[in-house]
């Protein structure tokens, strides 16, 4: 490859500059979030999109009779590959999901649809950028849809299909071990690493397997993504893992709970959840003392009936917290703690 490396991301047209960089066989940057405040560019080779476009379009059942609908903004890497995928293939983009035979959204931009009672009769979601739970799939099922569901990163592209979290196989031409309890990837859609040294998760290991530190467990071919990196709550003295808390407590109550850190005075942070229906409480606290350790169990419970969401369509977890830590949200309680004292 040679040539400059194309940052899409700044392109008037993001889509024609991942399409004239393969017209030149030149690389491209695409800018992925991160923890740290500078940004980090993932290079890759438009190849390693391009050649994942007939697989795509097999599992999707997208062909040139299809109308796709992206409604993310083409910043998120998710939005921008569906777009140049749609644009390469032929395969018209309309605005109005009401035109679209099939939808790229986020677990929650699906959630929302389905709660303003859009009509997805007919139609395919093809949904990412978050875990899609199989309560979540089976309600948009019943309201008429078809739906997909992939698990991939910015830096290794596709890792794994199916039509929810419980039903992950690995992408065409992907291999996939766990080792230490992370997610390893080996495929041809991998990308080259970060422009300019910048560090990042992404790794590789000499047999050309690579990871972003995502955790899971590989059984009878299909993959169980069981955290997103390590996002973590300090807590007197001990580590909590925020995935580990959320997973127990949605397998108890089936409905969408955000784990964060509060400020405390005494332990500097304490563990909080924020669940999206209050009457799940009782289930939610029960679930916490029968599978959780106590450092992992939430000391404080809020009320959110519907999550902020990032310019990507993700859960905004920065807003969720910035709303409790300023009192915005409402605590719940069960009815024993409601009950006046006597």
């Amino acid at each position: 490859m040679t040539g400059p490396i194309a940052d899409v991301a700044v392109a008037e047209d993001p889509v024609a500059a991942v399409l004239d960089a393969h017209d030149r066989g030149g690389l491209i940057a695409l800018r992925t979030s991160g923890t740290t405040s500078r940004p980090r560019l993932v290079v890759r080779t438009t190849a390693s999109w391009v050649d994942s476009f007939r697989h795509v379009s097999e599992l999707a059942a997208i062909g040139t009779s299809s109308r796709v609908c992206v409604p993310g903004p083409l910043s998120a890497t998710m939005n921008l590959f569906a777009a140049v995928h749609a644009r390469y293939e032929a395969v018209p983009l309309v605005a109005d999901p009401g035109q679209a035979t099939h939808l790229h959204v986020t677990p929650a931009v699906l959630l929302a649809l389905l709660e303003e009672g859009s009509d997805l009769r007919g139609r395919t979601a093809v949904v990412a950028g978050d875990r899609l739970r199989s309560g979540l799939a089976a309600r948009a099922r019943g309201a008429g849809a078809r739906v997909a569901h992939y698990y991939g990163a910015a830096e290794l592209s596709f890792v794994a299909w199916g039509s929810d979290e419980d039903d992950l196989r690995p992408f065409p031409e992907v291999e996939v071990d766990i080792r230490d309890g992370r997610v390893w990837a080996r495929s041809p859609f991998l990308s080259r690493g970060y422009a300019g040294g910048v560090e990042g998760p992404f790794t590789v290991a000499d047999d050309g397997f690579a990871t972003v530190g995502d955790r899971g467990r590989l059984a009878g071919g299909v993959l169980a993504v069981t955290g997103r990196g390590a996002e973590a709550v300090l807590t007197g003295g001990a580590t909590v893992l925020v995935d580990d808390v959320e997973e127990a407590l949605r397998r108890a109550i089936g409905t969408e709970v955000v784990v964060i850190g509060v400020p405390h005075p005494r332990f500097g942070t304490v563990v909080a959840a924020v669940l999206a229906d209050a009457a799940a409480l009782p289930a939610a606290r029960r679930a916490a003392r029968s599978e959780l350790s106590s450092a992992q169990r939430p000391r404080l419970w809020f009320s959110l009936p519907r999550f902020p969401l990032t310019g990507a369509g993700k859960v905004d977890r920065a807003a969720v917290a910035a709303l409790a830590t300023s009192g915005r949200l409402t605590p719940v309680q069960t009815a024993a703690e409601n009950r006046p004292a006597r």
